[in-house]
């Protein structure tokens, strides 16, 4: 079953930092919708809506149902502003789409096989260069996720950004900007063992001996003065 995800939001008239402060304490979030080839406009959310829907990794690269009153507008999630020490969304940046109008947004990407790898089963370590792609679609062609399967990959192996398998209709912008741009997505490389040097038993050994050149000195010093 495909998962929707519909909020509902109220018409904001009143801005300003006091002004969501304000919302805040009321358990709202203050936001803004724009884009469409309409004026951007200021709305209210539900917090604890919203940090139900954030439990959902679809959330983020989804089409949203925004309810204002008895209209329902489409929309992605484009911005997101968090609280830096608590838990606590601040605002929410939301962009209109339109059914005939390709969109630019980030697709996550989800990797399988690697419990069954080779390489990783000949004590590789697999390096995920990159968690989420720049794509651009249809909105009814959006991706929930990626999928990058590197079950077959052995140690020194790497995809790129042409290796993937899209969804028809989704094309990755990166690769079409031209020569350079075909980034490494993930690889697997050899563990690097690092030696511990004993400092300490190395310190000991090179007391002893100035030690020892020491009570030489003294010794010669002392027949000397014989």
């Amino acid at each position: 079953m495909a998962i929707s995800f519909e909020l509902t939001a109220e018409p904001r008239s009143d801005t300003g930092k006091g002004a969501s402060r304000r919302l805040r304490r009321t358990g709202k979030i203050p936001a803004i919708i724009y884009g469409g080839g309409k004026d951007p406009e200021s709305l209210t959310l539900s917090h604890n809506e919203i940090i139900r829907n954030l439990e959902h990794e679809a959330f983020y690269s989804h089409i949203l149902t925004i309810k204002v009153g008895g209209s329902e507008t489409q929309a992605i999630l484009r911005d997101l502003q968090r609280h830096s020490s608590k838990p606590a969304i601040l605002h929410m940046d939301l962009q209109r789409v339109s059914a005939t109008e390709k969109l630019k947004t980030h697709a996550p990407l989800h990797f399988i096989g690697e419990d069954i790898t080779p390489g990783v089963k000949a004590g590789g370590l697999v390096s995920h260069d990159l968690t989420e792609v720049l794509i651009e679609c249809l909105p009814k062609d959006l991706p929930e996720f990626i999928e990058v399967d590197i079950s077959g990959m052995e140690i020194g192996d790497a995809q790129h950004l042409s290796d993937l398998k899209v969804p028809e209709g989704v094309s990755l912008l990166d690769l079409t900007r031209g020569e350079g741009h075909d980034l490494a997505v993930v690889s697997i490389h050899v563990k690097r063992v690092v030696e511990e040097v004993e400092e300490a038993p190395a310190a000991e050994g090179e007391a002893a001996a100035a030690g020892g050149d020491e009570e030489a000195g003294g010794e010669g010093d002392a027949d000397k003065s014989d």
